[in-house]
């Protein structure tokens, strides 16, 4: 192909492979190529498995010119958040606690990759545990803005958003307990999907709250995020939460439009938020603007409980300390300070407070659901501010205020979406009742209420024609790229000398 393989989203590489324009194996050394030159200061991925990409790629390749193409991930590059399992691949969840771990099995969502014959690169960074901060020094760096890399692109999924903005991947998957995967996506300009919770299967998957987290697409384009979606959802014997998944074709209606689509936007809680930026809320505004032209309604709507959702999401996340109580006893040094603090401040909170929590979570869950029977879809700006500067990210406090405009979302387990601009105003429809909606600045896709399998409990939340939301997010063709993603930082954003995120020698077992 005469296009750089990295200029492509991944609909352009599932095209060129089935037209037979380019070769699987030339899209996985392409993407080598373009690590090796970048990712020293990027910082995107943990481990690279070059040599088994490239083995999985000459299968593909063999069997795509047997005519006997599986679908559009096959042959396709990808990469994974280090903290989904790949049998005999390192999986670090970026600690020191498992700087050594190699997990024996695939995850189910591996797997289910490799059935649609994706080519997988490697393992991207992360906050610790997916609850730690930004951090450019240690052997775990959590990736580089690619757009300023004096900057973060926010978290958990650093390493997920890094790699599939900076075309180090052709798309990655990452992981959600309270806008891991939307807050970096709107960082970056990526589409972020968390699908419903239940959805997919999160076995094989190191855990943060049992209750809150979720596993995601992050690509350039939302046609991208639907067939990756496609590729992983469905039930897993060993996930019990995925017992009522139902899956439908994600991509049959990007096309629709926006026509016809009745939205609610939580303008007091979210609009008018005193700590959002000014261009930030612009932005939304002037997407807002277009979804109209384009022949939505938009009615102001608001649901007054929203006000307690970070109350509700703090004592919840007390499961993190539950999941690590053990090897924070044995071994406390092995976390960086920054996790650290966060699990043990989980400790705190008593069974009281987390009993509160839950019927609090069911009063906005009523809530948000009568809002819902009245509108296909609810849409915000999907973050309070640009991306900071990683000396400007706060030191302390349980966590950043932003928080506020992706958590409550995982408290409900509604499917939820982080779009740019240019997607915002085409295809953001679904066929069935739908949840939150929201971007990066500008608002996006709808997508529907959760599965019996909710985090809220079954019968918190009125269950309606549940399994049909994830697919409606919104079209896009090609992302914008970095104009220049950097062979050296400048001097305020130079990464360190030694390579990038790998872990040492020491053995360790999962906690």
């Amino acid at each position: 192909m005469a296009v750089n393989v990295a200029d492509l989203d991944l609909r352009g590489v599932s095209e060129g492979l089935g037209k037979r324009e380019l070769s699987s194996v030339e899209a996985t050394e392409a993407y080598l190529r373009r690590i090796a030159t970048h990712d020293p200061v990027l910082r995107a991925y943990i481990t690279v498995t070059g040599d088994a990409a490239l083995a999985q790629a000459k299968d593909a390749d063999a069997e795509i010119a047997r005519g006997k193409r599986r679908g559009p991930l096959h042959g396709v590059p990808i990469a994974l958040k280090d903290l989904i399992a790949v049998a005999g691949v390192k999986m670090t969840s970026g600690s020191q606690v498992l700087a050594d771990h190699v997990p024996a099995r695939d995850a189910f969502i591996t797997r289910k990759l490799k059935d649609a014959g994706a080519v997988l690169l490697g393992k991207l960074a992360m906050h610790e545990w997916a609850f730690g901060r930004p951090v450019t020094d240690g052997p775990f760096p959590t990736g580089r803005n690619p757009w300023d890399v004096r900057r973060a692109p926010a978290g958990s999924s650093s390493g997920s958003a890094v790699a599939a903005a900076a075309g180090l991947c052709a798309g990655a998957l990452g992981s959600d307990t309270g806008g891991s995967i939307r807050g970096p996506a709107a960082m970056t300009g990526l589409v972020g999907h968390k699908p419903t919770y239940g959805l997919v299967s999160r076995s094989g998957v190191l855990a943060l709250s049992w209750s809150l987290d979720h596993v995601g697409p992050m690509t350039r384009g939302v046609w991208d995020s639907a067939v990756m979606l496609q590729a992983i959802a469905g039930a897993d014997p060993d996930d019990t939460s995925t017992r009522n998944a139902t899956t439908q074709d994600y991509v049959q209606h990007l096309e629709d439009g926006a026509r016809g689509l009745r939205l609610g936007l939580l303008k007091r809680y979210y609009v008018d938020f005193p700590g959002l930026n000014d261009e930030v809320r612009g932005a939304a505004l002037t997407a807002f603007d277009v979804l109209r032209k384009e022949g939505a309604t938009i009615d102001d709507v608001d649901a007054p409980s929203l006000d307690l959702a970070m109350v509700v999401w703090a004592p919840i996340m007390s499961e993190s300390y539950e999941y690590h109580a053990e090897t924070l006893r044995k071994t406390p040094e092995k976390f960086r300070d920054g996790v650290r603090t966060r699990l043990l401040l989980s400790a705190l909170f008593t069974a009281q407070d987390v009993q509160r929590a839950q019927r609090l979570r069911a009063r906005i869950g009523r809530e948000v659901d009568a809002l819902l029977s009245r509108v296909d879809a609810l849409i915000f700006p999907g973050q309070a501010a640009p991306a900071l500067k990683f000396e400007d990210f706060p030191t302390t406090g349980f966590a950043p205020a932003s928080i506020r405009y992706t958590a409550p979302w995982n408290l409900l387990g509604l499917p939820r979406s982080s779009c740019r601009a240019a997607s915002a105003a085409r295809g953001c429809r679904s066929r069935s009742r739908s949840s939150a909606a929201a971007s990066t600045t500008p608002p996006c896709c709808a997508s529907r209420a959760p599965t019996s399998a909710s985090p809220t409990g079954t019968g918190d939340v009125p269950i309606r024609r549940a399994g049909h939301c994830d697919g409606r997010v919104s079209r896009g063709r090609r992302q914008a790229r970095p104009a220049r993603v950097p062979d050296e930082a400048d001097p305020g954003g130079r990464a360190p000398a030694h390579s990038p995120g790998r872990a040492d020698d020491r053995q360790q077992q999962e906690p």
